[in-house]
């Protein structure tokens, strides 16, 4: 759970400027896809290393860099795993990751059948070694339940107040031109300790906005950080074009309690960088790191919306904080 030494106006100020060597981890040729990158920089890590968690068509995964930018290949560390969060509390590491039907229900559901994923949660003391996860948000509340199935998606822990707290992402809405289901709302779920307990919230406390053109088709996710006044939230809005495209792009929200949010701008949108066209339509999930006086967004995009051609890498972007 991280807070930083910055003020909601400092942040904005910021200026982010794209890593020219994007993307720094690159799909494989098993996997059209790798993304949601959740990270440990580090000062939060026993090794003194990054690790990075992150996903595959199949597995969440993992890959380790000394630097932030050069990471290692991804090693397998859960199958049927999705969208993972890392996070260390004490001298433990708390992984709370999207748990996803076995391989043929999954693939079933890639082609009209109906999606069903829950939230569940496994801990390490040493990154290597990993305890038999358990589940820690199921199926419940109504909106976790849209026409294309179940959905419980995105898990991102933090602390407000004396609460470990636990937004995640919830419902499936359809895309037609990418032909598949991106998250519908946001909502959260409390608990007294962060491995169990967690009650939902009644209603969602984000869902998409037809007059928002950052968020008129999906909520997509958010990330959640303490500031010097208050938290500040990274969301990856779904919004469709005046020509009909769907695209993508990480908004800045602004929140006194973490419920009630304010968009303030956007940090990363969709574009060609350095004449690669990798990020070109869409700037998927985010995790923000502060480490040696930069900020970083590490975040997955994808170059179009085509399911079959269409491909998801992981890069990221840096502002340096001045002082």
């Amino acid at each position: 759970m991280r807070s930083f030494p910055v003020t909601t106006k400092e942040f904005t100020e910021l200026v982010f400027t794209q890593y020219e060597g994007n993307p720094i981890v690159k799909h494989t040729p098993f996997s059209t896809v790798i993304a949601d990158p959740s990270l440990l920089t580090p000062a939060e890590t026993h090794d003194g290393k990054w690790h990075m968690f992150c996903h595959t068509l199949y597995n969440v995964v993992k890959t380790v860099s000394e630097d932030g930018v050069n990471f290692s290949r991804p090693e397998k560390v859960l199958p049927r795993g999705m969208r993972p969060n890392i996070n260390r509390i004490g001298e433990k590491y708390y992984l709370y990751y999207e748990r996803t039907q076995p391989l043929l229900p999954k693939a079933i559901s890639m082609v009209g059948g109906k999606w069903y994923s829950e939230i569940y949660l496994t801990t390490s003391d040493d990154l290597v070694s990993w305890s038999k996860p358990i589940p820690i948000i199921t199926k419940e509340k109504p909106y976790h339940t849209y026409e294309k199935g179940t959905s419980i998606s995105n898990p991102f822990l933090t602390e407000i107040g004396e609460k470990y707290r636990l937004y995640y992402s919830a419902g499936l809405t359809y895309l037609e031109d990418c032909r598949f289901c991106e998250p519908t709302c946001i909502s959260y779920a409390e608990s007294d300790i962060p491995d169990g307990n967690f009650i939902s919230q009644e209603n969602p406390v984000i869902t998409p906005d037809v007059n928002d053109p950052g968020m008129n088709r999906c909520a997509g996710c958010i990330k959640i950080y303490r500031v010097k006044d208050g938290y500040i939230g990274l969301q990856n809005g779904i919004y469709r074009t005046e020509k009909g495209d769907s695209m993508s792009a990480v908004r800045l929200l602004r929140s006194n309690d973490g419920r009630n949010f304010n968009y303030i701008k956007n940090l990363v949108e969709p574009g060609i960088f350095y004449e690669k066209t990798w990020m070109a339509q869409y700037v998927y999930a985010c995790d923000l790191v502060y480490f040696d006086g930069k900020f970083r967004i590490y975040f997955n995009a994808r170059d179009k919306a085509n399911p079959l051609s269409g491909r998801e890498n992981i890069g990221f972007t840096e502002a340096v904080l001045s002082k």
